[in-house]
């Protein structure tokens, strides 16, 4: 585990780096354009190119490239160097081409992932947003596969730093639009050159994160050349070993399609109560994911394929109990506390400029109800690398495909059974909901797998770890109570003293009480910080 814990601390730093800056980021975002029409149009351009990337190759990296790239390391005469430029040099070619390809579908995917009418004036601008953001893809999809590339060499550091550098360019063009703007966040106001300085700034953001992560490929030894030599690169290979967690990927991004019909339906009949809480909602809840789980399991996916290769199965449920143990360490508390400090979060993240406090509440609400699905969700996408580790994509597929149906069907019955102004708030339950059903299933056919995952042991450890994060979930709502009481209705000053009292007193508290009932995982990194602190 101290392995692991080490690998997942340095991932983690340069992820809370970025994680931090992309807060800030999403902070001047709802300054500048709001949380109304404006802000679901750019959402609504925002989208299409991480979905796209999703079904292209993000979806199949972690399953398929990085298995791939470690076997080719491990066989190949020459380490893998020919197999990576090889793959480097079609993901180039064939990203630039959808890219292209893309911007000119532009109208068609706006209409796809959303409510609103063509000619409409979100409509309109949404299209236009999503031509200037959609060229992206390219760079997006070359710093991917560099990332992935990095990781198998166990140079983790740049592909978690480079997002850093990402979000300061986007704050920096972000701010310019507030300076240079005249409407802001009134969609009817914005002018054809706003539209072009907030897209194309976007894009620049990811431009830069691509650079980053090339260069850090050069210095790790990485040779650049073009391979042209497609039969060498194993593409029926990862075809038939890919063609199974595309099919996930559809499925999950046909429920992204949905999610994104029925938020900008529910936005355009309450205003501020459409996919831009639902958005920005949905970012904060997987922000301690994205430091956490994300680093964790980075670092345990090389490590428990390799552990598959050589057929030590011990290895791969030691590797997949420390995983989950770990990241369920502090996933549960932080679970707790948004769903009792989620308004009080939003408020002092987004209630100013274009984006009112009330409207602010309103993502903060939503946030609340998407806290109950931190630890499942979290659980859910640690048990799919114990299949993406046995090169086994199909048996994802089929539980990503129930867990999206089941999320489906429960948005279907929030839209039309919940007024308005609740509907997101239902979409975020739904989510809940399903991925408790999916990681109850997914951990059922992994233990099938691997012939037993401890689930006593990880069951006996989350049991223990929310026993000790109760007194933290008391403090933060007696704060929420007694700041209230005292000082009225969430304000951007009560927000801050509910949150330092709730949150720091309340996670202060959690340590200490993790610490005292010995659950390892906490006590590792209680001792890891006061060791940093003492030097």
């Amino acid at each position: 585990m101290s392995r692991m814990l080490r690998a997942s601390a340095i991932m983690a730093a340069g992820t809370m780096v970025s994680r931090v800056t992309g807060f800030v980021r999403t902070i001047i975002l709802a300054a500048a354009i709001g949380t109304g029409l404006m802000g679901d149009a750019y959402q609504a351009a925002y989208t299409i190119p991480y979905s796209i990337l999703d079904l292209l190759i993000l979806g199949v990296l972690s399953s398929v490239v990085v298995p791939m790239i470690v076997r080719a390391q491990q066989q190949d005469p020459d380490g893998g160097r020919a197999y990576e430029q090889r793959l480097l040099t079609i993901s180039t070619l064939a990203l630039t081409v959808v890219a292209v390809l893309s911007v000119l579908a532009a109208p068609l995917l706006i209409d796809l992932y959303t409510n609103w009418r063509p000619g409409s004036r979100e409509f309109d601008v949404a299209v236009s947003l999503a031509r200037f953001i959609l060229p992206q893809l390219a760079f997006f999809g070359v710093g991917a596969i560099a990332g992935a590339i990095l990781n198998t060499r166990d140079r983790f550091a740049a592909p978690m730093w480079a997002p850093v550098l990402n979000n300061l360019v986007v704050i920096g063009v972000l701010l310019a639009y507030i300076v240079v703007s005249t409407g802001r966040g009134d969609i009817s106001k914005v002018t054809t050159s706003e539209l072009a300085l907030l897209g194309l700034g976007t894009t620049a953001g990811i431009v830069a994160q691509a650079l980053v992560l090339i260069v850090a490929l050069k210095r790790a030894g990485f040779s650049f050349r073009l391979r042209f030599d497609v039969r060498n690169a194993r593409l029926g290979e990862m075809g038939r070993a890919g063609i199974w967690t595309i099919g996930y990927v559809v499925v999950t991004q046909l429920g992204l399609v949905l999610t994104t019909n029925l938020a900008t339906a529910a936005g355009a009949a309450v205003k501020d109560h459409g996919l831009t809480p639902y958005n920005f909602a949905f970012q904060l809840f997987q922000l301690p994911y994205g430091i956490i789980g994300v680093s964790v399991i980075t670092a345990m996916l090389p490590r428990m394929s390799r552990a598959v290769g050589e057929g030590r199965l011990d290895d791969v449920r030691s590797e997949f109990g420390s995983g989950v143990r770990l990241v369920a360490s502090v996933m549960v508390p932080i679970s707790l506390l948004l769903m009792v400090l989620g308004p009080a979060i939003t408020v002092l993240i987004f209630g100013h400029g274009a984006s009112a406090p009330e409207n602010a509440v309103y993502i903060g609400n939503v946030l609340q109800v998407f806290g109950l699905a931190l630890v499942p969700f979290s659980v859910f996408q640690l048990l799919l690398r114990v299949f993406y580790s046995f090169g086994d994509t199909r048996t994802p597929v089929f539980v990503g495909a129930g867990t999206t149906a089941v999320n489906a069907v429960l948005m279907l019955v929030a839209y039309y059974t919940l007024p308005a102004a609740y509907v997101v708030m239902g979409l975020a339950f739904a989510y809940a909901v399903a991925y408790a059903l999916g990681a109850i299933v997914a951990w059922t056919l992994a233990s099938r797998r691997v012939q037993g995952l401890g689930g006593w042991a990880v069951g006996s450890a989350l049991t223990r770890m929310y026993i000790a994060a109760l007194p933290t979930a008391v403090v933060a709502l007696g704060a929420v109570w007694g700041v209230q009481e005292l000082f009225g209705a969430l304000s951007l000053v009560n927000s801050l003293i509910i949150l330092a009292v709730g949150g720091g007193l309340g996670g202060a508290l959690y340590l200490v009480v993790a610490h005292r009932m010995r659950i390892p995982e906490v006590t590792s990194i209680v001792g890891m910080v006061a060791g940093r602190v003492g030097r």
